[in-house]
């Protein structure tokens, strides 16, 4: 079910594919090319998870399916449940690995955090997902079955892809899975209940920002070249003003919200001179902040920050005109951070 990986005799998994590769599909096996979209209706509409369940097909396609395509869709191996209301679900994927989904309800909101790889070769110090290296991409169906196969699935109102992964290095696999949920032939959400967050891998990113409608989040954690590199090294790669150059220079025609994620570390990155070289470097951008405590993982030097010193930095940022939200904690008595679970499940 990872992206490039065939099983069972080379039969390809068919979910996750879009409409125009269903119709290649329809094409090659001579089937009339409507079946196509009764097929994406199946998958991504009526979450069938067998062929035999696709019944407006005619018994020769199902036969075609069932000889030449899998149908990988999987419930989660594991979850653990908050006091708050939050799950971490855990998939494993094709034995490769396993990968986290947190369900965060609050409200009328409802939102499903995503993975878009098996851990992540970003090597961010402050991450635990960082920590696990990288193990292999998800594929489109991947991703989408982390959506499918948990019981909220129909309450869900947004996504983001902020679990275990960087998502622009694996550019290609989470656009077809935000085509799939945005399409109407899809699961027909709305591109503005959807958000991919990223540190700022830049070929992926000016391909999201050409191709797709959805929000973009941009992890920033210091305004500061030097001092960001030394909390995401990658940013030698993709140095921030390059980055922010990226989103200035894009064409305002297509409206999308852009955020930063800003995590705070205690006595680290939130004096004075931070939010004054934020409003520096961020000016031209109509975006908000949105403010991360950080919670401490094993082995770090890195410290959470005080309450009143959370509380001063968004009040600081906001008299500089920007739009300042302080995320709430959520799931800590389950290890939220993206990485815990599927850690843990590794050392088991």
């Amino acid at each position: 079910m990872s992206q490039d990986h065939m099983k069972n005799d080379q039969k390809r998994n068919i979910y996750g594919a879009t409409l125009d590769e269903l119709a290649a599909i329809a094409e090659k096996h001579s089937i009339p090319s409507y079946a196509a979209g009764q097929i994406a209706g199946w998958l991504y509409k009526h979450h069938a998870d067998a062929w035999g369940q696709m019944t407006n097909l005619s018994k020769q396609v199902r036969k075609m399916l069932q000889d030449f395509y899998t149908l990988d869709v999987a419930d989660p191996v594991d979850v653990i449940v908050s006091s708050d209301g939050t799950k971490k679900y855990l998939f494993n994927v094709n034995g490769m690995g396993n990968v986290e989904s947190a369900y965060i309800p609050e409200g009328e909101r409802h939102t499903l955090c995503v993975s878009s790889q098996i851990g992540c070769r970003m090597g961010c110090n402050f991450c635990m997902t960082g920590r696990m290296g990288f193990h292999g991409q998800l594929g489109s169906g991947d991703i989408l079955n982390q959506i499918r196969s948990i019981p909220e699935r129909d309450q869900l109102t947004n996504i983001v892809y902020m679990g275990m992964g960087e998502p622009f290095d694996n550019t290609d696999e989470v656009l077809k899975s935000l085509e799939v949920l945005t399409s109407d032939w899809g699961f027909g959400m709305s591109p503005k209940r959807i958000t991919v967050s990223t540190i700022g891998v830049l070929p992926g990113m000016k391909r999201f920002l050409e191709e797709s409608r959805c929000n973009l989040a941009v992890s920033l954690h210091s305004p500061f070249e030097e001092e960001r590199r030394a909390l995401m090294p990658m940013n030698k790669a993709y140095p921030l003003k390059e980055v922010l150059d990226t989103i200035r220079s894009f064409p305002k025609g297509k409206q999308r919200r852009i955020s930063f994620e800003y995590i705070v570390f205690g006595g680290y990155n939130h004096s004075a001179s931070h939010v004054k070289e934020l409003a520096r470097v961020l000016q031209g951008i109509a975006c908000r902040i949105n403010l991360i405590r950080f919670h401490s993982i094993p082995d770090s030097h890195l410290k959470p920050p005080s309450e009143a010193d959370l509380n001063q930095f968004k009040t600081l940022l906001e008299a500089k005109g920007f739009i300042t939200i302080i995320r709430k904690s959520r799931g800590q008595d389950i290890n939220a951070a993206c990485g815990m679970l599927a850690n843990e499940s590794v050392k088991k």
